[in-house]
Formats: structure tokens, sequence, C-alpha cells
């Protein structure tokens, strides 16, 4: 579902509106085009395998981690220490900061970076990871005070009477989440959380819940404005002013969010 419903939502909200707002807004490169860069600058560059090898490092894990913990769920091998360190060492983070680890030493300290330059580096480089982490948490603590507290159940009964789609439903909720505090993951994680019980009321089945997972999806992408780290990150990036953004990103990412929706509607009439 994804990939069929992915492909020309890409397209429209990639090519097709990039063509045309590419011609409304004009931004300087950033860098001089005349000059020619220094010759040295490309003959310290790792080598491609290399970093092919590093950015694998972690999938790798992580599946090994995957066969490994269904291979004894399933009794065909049996839960040993051997299988405790490999379900540890293809846990994400642990995979992850393994391979952060291979690549600091093969892309700095072997290449003869200095400690300083290294650390800055590190800043620079995790620090998306820190903000990640934090919205993912607060987007958990947000889904469980509305379990905890029953308002998800509530709202669940509620809505299980309500006249709308509940692919429309879902789109909505994760959009009303997103516009007001920002963050598409804790849109996600929060619509998902509401929209669990409901599924069971409305008796879907496996297509029609792929979609409404798809909804839930692009209701979060619903206009990236100024409440979105998403929205400075990619402004500052570019070089654009927020006007800019407004009209380029913030205008792209609506475009998902109504073209998964429409797309999703589509579908369910045939499933």
């Amino acid at each position: 579902m994804g990939i069929i419903l992915g492909f020309p939502t890409a397209v429209i909200a990639g090519p097709f509106w990039g063509k045309y707002i590419s011609k409304k807004i004009y931004l300087e490169p950033p860098f001089d085009l005349d000059k020619k860069p220094q010759e040295n600058d490309t003959e310290n560059y790792p080598p491609f395998g290399l970093i092919a090898v590093i950015i694998s490092i972690p999938l790798f894990l992580i599946l090994v981690n995957t066969f490994t913990g269904l291979a004894v769920s399933k009794g065909l091998i049996s839960k040993s220490v051997w299988t405790d360190i490999l379900e540890f060492i293809g846990h994400p983070f642990s995979a992850l900061i393994i391979a952060t680890l291979i690549a600091t030493y093969f892309l700095c300290i072997k290449r003869g970076m200095e400690k300083n330059k290294i650390l800055d580096l590190s800043t620079k480089a995790l620090g998306p990871a820190g903000i990640i982490i934090l919205i993912t948490g607060a987007g958990g603590v947000l889904k469980q005070v509305l379990v905890d507290s029953g308002i998800g159940n509530i709202m669940a009964e509620s809505m299980a009477n309500s006249p709308l789609p509940p692919i429309l439903l879902a789109w909505l909720l994760a959009a009303v989440v997103r516009v007001t505090q920002g963050s598409a993951t804790v849109a996600m994680i929060t619509a998902a959380g509401i929209i669990a019980p409901v599924i069971n009321e409305f008796g879907l089945n496996d297509p029609q819940r792929a979609l409404v997972v798809i909804a839930i999806a692009s209701g979060a992408t619903l206009l990236s404005h100024v409440n979105d780290s998403g929205f400075w990150l990619v402004g500052k990036y570019l070089g654009m002013n927020e006007k800019q953004t407004l009209q380029s990103w913030t205008v792209m990412e609506s475009i998902i969010a109504v073209c998964g929706l429409a797309f999703s509607l589509l579908a369910s009439l045939f499933f």
C-alpha cells in the first residue's frame, strides 16, 4: 500500500510542485560556481566502500537481532548466552553506538584528525539524534497519559459512532496534533494510540488497516510551520527566509498530506 500510494504522492509533491515553485523562488547558491575547488580537497575523501560498510553495520546487526529473536521464539535454536549477546548488540541503540564508534575510528582517529575537531564534529552530528529521542519520548509520554487517564478509551467510544470513515478520522486526529504542536512523530504516536481501540469497532480487514496507517502518516505531515523543527532545519539549511520556506516546504508537506488522504480514500473503495 505504501509503495502504490506513495509513488504518485511523491511525484506530485516532488517534481510537479518543485518545477512550479522553483520559478517563484530564487536562492543564491551557497558557493561561488566560478571558483574551482582546491585539487587536494578530494584527495582525502574516504573510499566509498568504507562508507557503505559503516552504513551497513547497524542494519546488519539489527537484522541479526531480528532473526535471532524469531528463531528463539519459534524454537529453532535454544536461548543461550550467545543469543543474548546477539540480541544485545543487535538492539537499535547498541547497533547505532557500535557504528558510531567504528565511524569515529576509521573516519577521524585513523585519518589523523585532532581531538578537538572530532569533538566538534561529533557534537554537530549527534545533536539532531538527541532532538529525535526527545520528541519520540515526549510523544510516548503523551500517548501514555491519554491511555492511563482513560481519555483515549472515551474518545474511541465516542468516535466509534462517528459517521466519518475510519481513514478520514485517523487523518484528522493526526493532522490536528501535527498542526497544534508541530512534531510529526508525536502526531503519529498520539493518533495511533487513540485510533487503535476504534479499529476493532469498525471491523477492518488487513488492507483497510494498512490504509489507516497511511492516513495517520499523511495527516501527521500536514502544514509544517514555525512550531516544527524541520521547518527551521530546511529553511536555514537552504538559506530561505520564513516566507520562502512557507511557500515551498510547507505547501509541499501539505500536498503530501492531502494526496495521501485522497489516495487512501480512493484505494478504500476497492478493499
